[in-house]
């Protein structure tokens, strides 16, 4: 009786495996089909004459930004729990970076 119990449980888990790595399949290939995508925009971008370089250069930034965000948190996981340590670094280092840019940017215009 015992091992018919310890089967069952096991049985359970294991579909539940499969549900969740089936959920994060669909996950990964939604957000590559969003990044395949941002990137034919950002390509269309640069190839219309009719946009100005004023638009075009933080369209990009922003476009690249958002494909960043796209591959930490679903190719590389970092939405997953046991990541704290190396989420804090990272956005630790956009911090430092941003204050950076922003610095020479005042600098330069200032």
């Amino acid at each position: 009786m015992v091992g018919k119990k310890s089967r069952g449980h096991i049985n359970s888990d294991l579909e539940f495996k499969k549900k969740k790595h089936a959920q994060e399949m669909k996950y990964q290939v939604l957000s590559f089909g969003l990044m395949i995508g941002l990137t034919i925009v950002a390509f269309l971008t640069v190839a219309t004459d009719g946009v100005g370089s004023w638009f075009t250069i933080p369209f990009i930034i922003l476009l690249a930004a958002i494909q960043v965000i796209f591959q930490l948190y679903y190719f590389m996981h970092m939405n997953q729990k046991g990541h704290e340590a190396p989420a804090m670094f990272l956005y630790s280092g956009m911090f430092v970076a941003f204050i950076t840019v922003l610095a020479f940017v005042t600098i330069i215009w200032w």
